[in-house]
């Protein structure tokens, strides 16, 4: 193993040192880690109680969201466990998400089943995605590729629009901020009775900032001037029952940012405007006892504007991407086991000003099986799956097995493998691209131990994932006609370590704490990847007095390096972060989020600001 950090000794200090604090922890009447019976979807693509998952799982709640007070997705994914992030300025500019040390464009991020992303990047657009339309999100760690297919190195994220339920009811937020930030948004939602019940749920925001400076004196892009950026967004889920196990629905979401960022060595002032767009239907029936049938059909548009704010014409760029998904998926039960068979058809598509594609459209045809069981302590999960595309067919297997010690306490252990596939611009941008790319490929194996008794939580996992065919900028580029490198499938990684996490309630304040431990290692060069670091984590106590929520979080990590030769230091940080809640009544509340409080300068992007301290208000009417 080569992780250079003494992992034996740090988990075992840190997990006897928090089972301590468990251990005479004060009974608390509520949980203070998710629910057991709390319903996951994403780990194995059909609703599945928690109790019965395997892979190691998050979910961020929709009473957790509203009460966070952050004001983009970023923010709120920094704050959990085996994730840390990168941005270029403010909540508007370009952002990345690593999760477990991989690369932004090795997690598959979904939007209610609907991938998204751009075709070009690899990666999603995290800054166009609207933390407003968000009900709730769940994160599954390690590769799902046997589930989804490609880019499931690091995990999977999905995000879940809002749905109707219940009587038809109104929720409305508006918050005020630091920057002249402005938030606004509103949901309709309801559901009827009777054997033909329809639900609905129409959302609707916007968000507005003036910004600061997305750079530093000493980039060559410095801009004194704010970066401004203006979000709206609208969100829909429909469905309708139409006879017992028969449902047809529909569900959409539209995002357009318009964005400012620093750019170019005049350091003049570019504009940016993005389209992320989801829409699907779907079908769903049972037409044998015990086999539920899924037809759905979606589509997401990544859509991408730059241009100088001096001069529209120069330096325009204009890069279009648009996935089309037709998924048929079947769950049989048997007893209490399901066996499930999938079929996916993928089809790309890219349009862009930059360069004339080669091939502007490639397709992918899947087939995957999976089968989980239950018995009695035991559970197991095993699955296989078959991606055939223009870079060539893949085959992805993984297997799972856990086993409940006690009620309280269980251990898993894993294997599984997964592949990215290559980019269009690895693929065929000119100068660079090159059609001959192989997908990247891992193999991951991991253990862990997860105790929850219903108030206290305590997990540790350790993960060895381990990369090959990894594709990296090289120079010079082995092929001929390349004068300023290529993408070249040339470097092998290594994903290596260690998440705990623990949740507990003592003299009535609700604990929650997690660190990642890891070395995230190009192994062809013995370098670290650029903007990881080797430890991260979080700490958030929250106490409630009457209609009073108090809270303050902390969020830590250690150095990192700007650049693939780890010649660009940047250092380690910690940041304090203050919120309340009030309840006016039953039907109102208020928020206030004090975030930085010490005004810390850090970096998360070599010269790229960061937010200092900041303060944001706001009421909301109705509840989630």
């Amino acid at each position: 193993m080569t992780l250079r950090i003494s992992r034996p000794a740090a988990m075992t200090s840190l997990a006897l040192a928090m089972a301590s604090c468990y251990a005479h922890a004060e009974p608390a009447p509520a949980p203070a880690a998710a629910p057991a019976d709390t319903v996951v979807v994403t780990a194995t693509r059909t609703p599945q109680p928690l109790a019965n998952v395997i892979s190691d799982t998050v979910t961020i709640a929709a009473e957790q969201i509203s009460e966070s007070g952050a004001v983009s997705i970023v923010d709120l994914l920094q704050r959990q466990r085996g994730i840390e992030i990168a941005r270029n300025g403010g909540a508007g500019t370009s952002s990345s998400v690593y999760l477990r040390g991989s690369n932004s464009n090795q997690t598959l991020v979904l939007v209610d089943g609907a991938r998204i992303g751009s075709s070009t990047t690899g990666a999603a657009n995290w800054s166009a995605i609207p933390l407003t339309a968000i009900d709730h999100i769940e994160i599954v760690y390690g590769p799902l590729s046997s589930l989804y297919g490609a880019d499931a190195i690091g995990g999977v994220i999905q995000i879940f629009t809002k749905k109707g339920k219940g009587a038809p009811s109104v929720t409305a937020f508006v918050g005020y901020g630091s920057d002249n930030t402005r938030e606004t948004d509103a949901t309709v939602s309801g559901a009827t009775g009777g054997e033909h019940s329809f639900s609905y749920a129409i959302s609707a925001g916007k968000e507005k900032s003036d910004g600061f400076s997305a750079t530093r004196p000493g980039s060559t892009s410095y801009n004194a001037d704010r970066d401004a950026y203006d979000k709206d967004n609208a969100s829909g889920q429909f469905s309708l029952q139409l006879a017992p196990g028969y449902e047809a629905g529909a569900l959409f979401l539209y995002s357009k940012l318009d964005s400012q960022y620093d750019g170019g060595a005049s350091a003049f002032d570019v504009r940016s405007s993005n389209k992320l767009q989801t829409a699907a239907v779907y079908g769903k029936a049972r037409l044998v006892q015990g086999v539920d049938t899924l037809l759905q059909y979606s589509q997401s548009k990544d859509n991408s504007e730059n241009w100088s704010s001096s001069s529209p014409a120069f330096g325009y760029s204009r890069i279009d991407s648009k996935q089309t998904d037709i998924t048929l998926q079947n769950d049989v039960r048997i007893g209490e086991d399901v066996l499930q068979v999938l079929y996916d058809h993928r089809k790309e598509e890219v349009d862009t000003n930059g360069f004339t594609l080669v091939d502007p459209t490639r397709t992918t045809n899947s087939w995957a099986a999976s089968y989980n069981a239950r018995r009695g302590a035991n559970l197991l999960n095993a699955a296989v799956r078959r991606d055939k595309s223009v870079y060539g067919s893949k085959t992805t297997g993984s297997a799972g097995y856990g086993y409940d010690i006690t009620s309280q306490l269980r251990a898993t252990a894993s294997y599984g493998t997964s592949f990215r596939a290559p980019t269009y611009n690895e693929l065929y941008y000119p100068g660079y691209g090159n059609a001959a790319n192989k997908p990247e490929v891992g193999k991951n194996a991991e253990i862990g131990l997860r105790w929850d008794d219903g108030v206290n939580a305590l997990s540790a996992s350790y993960y060895h994932n381990k990369l090959t065919d990894l594709l990296v900028n090289t120079t010079p580029c082995p092929y001929p006609g390349y004068a300023y490198g290529c993408a070249y499938n040339v470097s092998k990684a290594l994903l290596e370590g260690v998440t705990i996490a623990g949740a507990t309630k003592l003299a009535g304040v609700n604990l929650t704490a997690s660190i990642d431990l890891q070395d995230p290692q190009d192994e062809t060069t013995n370098k670290r990847l650029a903007r990881r670091s080797k430890k991260h984590g979080n700490v958030t106590a929250d106490y409630s007095i009457r209609s009073f929520k108090l809270g303050a979080e902390l969020t830590f990590s250690g150095d990192r390096f700007d650049d693939a030769a780890n010649k660009n230091r940047l250092g380690g940080y910690g940041l304090v972060n203050l919120y309340a809640t009030y309840a006016i009544s039953s039907d109102w509340s208020a928020l206030v989020r004090w975030n930085n409080v010490a005004d810390k300068q850090y970096d998360l992007a070599r010269n790229y600001a960061t937010p200092g301290s900041n303060v944001f208000a706001g009421i909301r009417y109705g509840y989630k």
